[in-house]
């Protein structure tokens, strides 16, 4: 294959699955926009129940994640093998999903010793509480998903996620500010309207590709399982450390007070767009370098994984500019307070000089998965954010005095960190095979 047609491979492949991504984060940009008109203390609410609902949803679509490079390097004509990756890797995410739920909905009685304001806690713990239950339905859904996009199949799952985003904004819209006879709801609202869309999910996505799962049995194998988990574990906690370092200075960012929470959310939740965005090029990344490995073609292989560490640069390097561009208009969308837009413009900046190391670490961490190479991957997401932004950003957010700016410095740093570890493995190991 010549370049140019592994660029086209990357886009076509890259622009259902990041749309389909997309469809994870902007349920809580819809949910964060819509609450913030109704106030700072509720968006404050969401961001705080969002780190942890969101550390925990990520983790499983990480463990899902295994199903497609499995699929990917499997000769389509072994039905039985591939059916076997669908069935078993649905009893791991049901599983999976009901166990992450527990933990969400059971860490909503213990907010308070979290260091929050008591008015945010006290908003944050409904949200939490539904927000976690929507995970089991979501697990499901991922289930189908990618298995479809380890056949290549990345439009529909696209398709599912645009309908269920465009059902959660109307139900928002019902349930927030009560509308045809509803009571107003606040932030509990955003979490029903979440939690109902999330559960037409599975049945859209059922239907769309039940010609790819004729066959399905309720037959599972804990060798299958095993398989699944040995990939799927190890990528769900690298969502864990990253996402949590964000996480964590989320809740570090909160003992500076309501007005820098909600600044940090606003500017989390558009650099998350770009994040899952470039997830979705890591996902396209994964499916390609399944697909050279069972082919058995280095040279490709190795032309698959460097034009999409390109392509991610070109697309986050777009969003850097617009970050930059639209600063200062971008929190108007959230909330009206002047001192929290002032915050959020900033850290917009911060954000935009971290897009492209974000992407590229994310597209680093997707080729090396498809590679089936996961667990030194995930020790350098690990030390990136854990050992390297968590330790600074407490340093220079609260020694130096640099506050919430400070934070969004050192998780730009470890950001980077993690990019050129990543890009240095991938090229060491490709060169390495021998086929």
């Amino acid at each position: 294959m010549t370049l140019k047609e592994h660029f086209q491979k990357n886009i076509v492949l890259a622009y259902p699955v990041v749309i389909g991504q997309l469809g994870h984060i902007m349920v809580n940009v819809a949910d964060s926009m819509m609450v913030g008109r109704v106030g700072v203390i509720p968006l404050a609410g969401a961001t705080f129940a969002s780190t942890i609902y969101t550390t925990l949803m990520l983790f499983g679509l990480g463990v899902s994640y295994a199903i497609t490079p499995l699929v990917a390097a499997e000769d389509r004509k072994n039905t039985s093998a591939l059916l076997g990756f669908l069935q078993n890797g649905f009893l791991m995410n049901l599983i999976l999903g009901t166990i992450l739920a527990i933990m969400g909905y059971s860490a909503s009685f213990f907010l308070e010793y979290f260091g929050q304001l008591p008015e945010v806690v006290a908003e944050a713990k409904g949200y939490l509480r539904i927000m976690s239950v929507s995970i089991i339905p979501l697990m499901v859904f991922q289930t189908y998903r990618q298995f479809t996009e380890g056949l290549s199949d990345t439009m529909n799952p696209m398709i599912v996620s645009i309908v269920s985003n465009l059902l959660n904004i109307g139900l928002n819209w019902v349930f927030i500010f009560g509308h045809f006879g509803v009571k107003p709801m606040g932030l509990l609202g955003a979490g029903l309207a979440t939690l109902i869309a999330r559960i037409l999910m599975p049945a859209m996505i059922i239907f769309l590709t039940r010609k790819n799962t004729i066959g399905f049995r309720w037959h599972f194998q804990l060798s299958g399982i095993r398989q699944l988990l040995r990939i799927g574990i190890p990528s769900g906690m690298q969502f864990i450390f990253e996402v949590g370092a964000f996480a964590g200075a989320g809740i570090m960012i909160g003992w500076m007070g309501a007005e820098e929470l909600a600044a940090h959310n606003i500017a989390l939740n558009l650099s998350a767009v770009s994040y899952m965005a470039a997830t979705g090029f890591a996902a396209a990344s994964t499916i390609r370098m399944g697909n050279q490995l069972g082919l058995k073609d280095k040279h490709n292989l190795r032309l698959a994984g460097f034009t999409s560490f390109i392509t991610a640069t070109a697309f986050m390097a777009f969003c850097a500019i617009l970050f930059i561009i639209f600063r200062d208009f971008l929190p108007t969308l959230y909330v009206q307070d002047q001192i929290v837009i002032s915050m959020a413009s900033t850290l917009l900046l911060v954000g935009a000089a971290f897009q492209i190391s974000d992407g590229l670490q994310s597209v680093g961490l997707g080729v090396l998965r498809g590679l089936r190479d996961v667990k030194i991957p995930t020790l350098v997401t690990f030390t990136a954010f854990w050992i390297v932004s968590i330790p600074l950003g407490y340093f220079l957010g609260f020694t130096k005095n640099l506050g919430v700016n400070g934070v969004w410095i050192a998780l730009s740093i470890g950001l980077t960190v993690a990019a050129i570890l990543h890009i240095w493995r991938f090229n060491v190991l490709s060169k390495r095979l021998n086929f």
